[in-house]
This record gives C-alpha cells, structure tokens and sequence, in this order.
C-alpha cells in the first residue's frame, strides 16, 4: 500500500470571488482562500479567468501566481485575450475550456473533435511558452484521441453527467465513460484529471479510478469551508479521496 498513487486535490477557488463579487467588496479574498487551501492539502489551486471577470479578477491571478506555493492553474477559453493573459502569468497548467457568457457555470467539455485545427495552434503556442496543457473534455474515447494527436499534454474529463446522474443505471454507464475515457488517456501517455460537479458523497467512485491523477473541485469545497472553514473543508476531501483510492487498491475489481 506504501506505492498507492494517490490523487492530487486542485482546489478552485472562483466561488470565493463570486461573494466578494456580488458586493463589490475586497472580501472574501481568494488569495486568502488559496493559501488556507494549499494548509489544508490542496496540491493546486485552479481559478478560471472568464472574458467577462465575473469572479476571478486580474488582480487576483497575478497575486496567486506569485503566492501559490504548489501549482497554478489557469482555466481558460482558447481566445487571443485569454492567450495573452496565459503568456503574462505564466501559470503552471491552463485548461483549455468552452465558454459561454449565459451559462452560470462550464456546461460541458470542449469539441476537441470540431475544433482540432485552432486547438492545435493554441496548444502549441502554450506549449512554446513551458506551459502544461490541459484540455477540459466529457468522458469520451475519441476526444480524448483527438487531444492526443493535437498535442496535448493531458485531459481533464468532465464529470458533470456523472455527478448529476438521475438515476442508479445513468450513474453506472457514465460512471462506465469515466474509466474508459480514462484509460485511452493512460494508454495515449496523456495525463489524465476529473473535475466538475464533484462533492464529498460522490468523490469516491472518481477517485478510485486509478488513471486518473488529480481531481479539481471547487464549489462543494467553498461551500463546506463556509461551515468548518476552508483548511477543514480541503482536508476532508483529500482524505475521502486518498480513501477511495486506497480502497480501490487494496480490493481491485
């Protein structure tokens, strides 16, 4: 059990601006958040820097990048902007994701697929400049070959359906999209993350899946911080993570 590869936690911390956002105000900070963050276990803080800013500020990314003590994250849209902002801060990873002004929150994963002559340029261009790239995408085995083939350096699959499954069979089958699309990415050498819609009763099943390497949550997290505060919050999720890990190494199916 001593070799178990556990999980990497990123915590994303944009929903701590969002209340600072909704008042105008200088609080809460996410800077303050990341640091208790990282305290509490994080191995990454991820922030989405949107065109609009309706959370994370520029401000607040160009602080994070020179106090995060673990890794930075940027999850961006593939726009000459946000290009430019990636080039500035020079983060360690940016995640590559859709973006849509009327959306509350990223709705699902990019058309790697549709888009993989612009997503090769940009990837390059990241790449050039030592950058890690990400590319948010659903759990599916074509997406994840086509991110191969255009470069990337890993895949982030989006978890949403998964999360918000209505019933046991939709949990199941997308739980069943999860691992496949998980160990193409393990096959294709690309390193292989989760994230979105995660929360502390169903971490479990996506954590024990062992090609997959690092889980970014963030809004379970900051609304868990509100009651028990933000170190508490991380550190209760790394721990049912790591958990489920072990788990799935000690009893494999």
């Amino acid at each position: 059990m001593a070799n178990v590869l556990l999980p990497r936690l990123g915590v994303n911390v944009d929903h701590v601006a969002t209340v600072r956002q909704a008042r105008k105000a200088q609080y809460p900070d996410p800077v303050h958040a990341a640091v208790l963050a990282e305290l509490g276990g994080a191995a990454q803080i991820t922030i989405h820097v949107r065109e609009d800013r309706r959370h994370i500020q520029d401000r607040d990314l160009e602080i994070l990048k020179r106090t995060v003590t673990t890794k930075l994250n940027l999850e961006m849209a593939a726009t000459p902007e946000m290009l430019r902002v990636a080039f500035d801060a020079r983060p360690h990873t940016v995640t590559l994701v859709p973006e849509r002004r009327q959306e509350v929150t990223t709705e699902g994963g990019l058309d790697v697929n549709a888009n993989k002559d612009a997503l090769k340029r940009f990837v390059a261009e990241l790449k050039g400049a030592d950058i890690l790239v990400s590319l948010f995408v659903d759990p599916d085995v074509e997406q994840v070959q086509t991110a191969a083939r255009i470069g990337a350096d890993a895949v982030e699959l989006h978890t949403g359906r998964f999360c918000d499954a209505p019933t046991r069979e939709v949990r199941e089958e997308e739980h069943r999209r999860l691992v496949n699309a998980a160990k193409a990415a393990s096959k294709l050498k690309l390193r292989c993350y989760a994230g979105h819609g995660i929360h502390y009763d169903n971490v479990g099943p996506v954590a024990a899946i062992l090609e997959i390497e690092e889980l970014n949550i963030g809004h379970a997290i900051v609304a868990r911080a509100i009651l028990v505060g933000m170190q508490a919050a991380v550190k209760e999720m790394r721990d049912l993570a790591w958990q489920a890990r072990r788990d799935a190494v000690a009893t494999p199916s």
